[in-house]
C-alpha cells in the first residue's frame, strides 16, 4: 500500500481558544479521510487541543523546541514540555526560525536530537532563497541543510522532511513541478544514502492551497504537505486534507 500523506497544519503565531472548534472540526474531517492530519498550535494552545481531541485520528505538534531539556531559558519551551502538554511532533528549522532568528544547522541538528530524547518525532524543514536559486546553487544548499541539520541520532527512529522554498512560503508564489521533483528527489536520494533504513514522509510547504493541493500532492516523491495560513480555516483546510487521500 502506497505511504499515507502527512498533512501538517502550522498556525504558527495564530489562534487562541476561540480557534479551538476550528481543530474539533478538523478531527472530525479527518476521520473520513486517509491521509495523516498533524496540527502544530501555538504552544498556549496544546494542553486544551489534546483534551478536545482525545481518541481522535488526529496528532498535535509543536512549531519549535529549545535544544536544552531544562534551564535558565526565558520564554522557550523544551521538548519534554511539548511531549507533556500533547504534542507527538515537532517542526523543526522552519524558514522562519532559521531567517527569523538566525538559527544555523548546527543548532537545528540539536533541537533534533532533544526532540528525539522527548520522544517526540520531528518534521526537519531545508529550503533555498530566491537569490540562492538565481544562482543556482540549490542543490549545494539543500545538501549542505540536509548534512548539517540531521545528525546520526536519525537512525532507527522516526522523522519526516519538507521542502520549504523560502521563496515561496507566504508569498503566494509556489515553485514549478519541474522545481518540487527535482528537490524532493535530491531529498530522497540524499536521505536513502544516509539513512538506508528510514521511510520518511517529504513534505511539500510553500503556499499550499485548496487551488493547488491535490496537484502538488500528485507529484513523484512528493508525501505530504506543510500547510500555513490555508490551515487557519476549515473551509480552506478541508478540500486540502482531501487531496491527501
Amino acid at each position: 500500500m502506497p505511504q499515507r500523506h502527512l498533512i501538517a497544519a502550522n498556525w504558527k503565531m495564530n489562534g487562541v481558544k476561540a480557534a479551538l472548534p476550528v481543530a474539533k472540526a478538523i478531527a472530525e474531517i479527518a476521520s473520513n479521510h486517509r491521509a495523516q492530519i498533524v496540527i502544530f498550535p501555538p504552544a498556549t494552545l496544546l494542553p486544551l487541543m489534546s483534551q478536545l481531541l482525545e481518541g481522535s485520528s488526529v496528532q498535535l505538534g509543536g512549531q519549535d523546541c529549545h535544544h536544552m531539556d531544562v534551564g535558565a531559558f526565558t520564554g522557550d519551551v523544551s521538548a519534554a514540555q511539548l511531549r507533556d502538554a500533547g504534542a507527538t511532533m515537532v517542526i523543526l528549522g522552519h524558514s522562519e526560525r532559521r531567517h527569523g532568528h538566525l538559527e544555523p544547522c548546527e543548532l537545528v541538528a540539536r533541537k533534533v536530537k532533544a526532540a528525539l530524547r522527548a520522544g517526540l518525532t520531528p518534521i526537519i524543514c531545508i529550503g533555498e532563497t530566491l537569490d540562492q536559486r538565481k544562482a543556482n546553487k540549490t542543490a549545494e544548499v539543500l545538501t549542505r541543510q540536509l548534512r548539517d541539520s540531521l545528525p546520526d541520532d536519525l537512525a532507527g527512529n522516526a522523522f519526516h522532511v519538507s521542502y520549504e522554498p523560502v521563496w515561496a512560503i507566504g508569498t503566494g508564489l509556489i515553485a514549478s513541478d519541474a522545481q518540487i521533483c527535482e528537490a524532493i528527489g535530491l531529498v530522497r536520494t540524499w536521505l536513502s544514502e544516509r539513512f538506508p533504513n528510514a521511510a520518511p514522509n517529504i513534505l511539500y510547504g510553500g503556499s499550499v492551497k485548496p487551488s493547488n493541493a491535490a496537484h502538488v500532492l500528485k507529484l513523484s516523491g512528493v508525501g505530504g504537505a506543510l500547510v500555513g495560513g490555508a490551515s487557519l480555516t476549515v473551509e480552506e483546510f478541508a478540500p486540502i486534507m482531501a487531496a491527501g487521500d
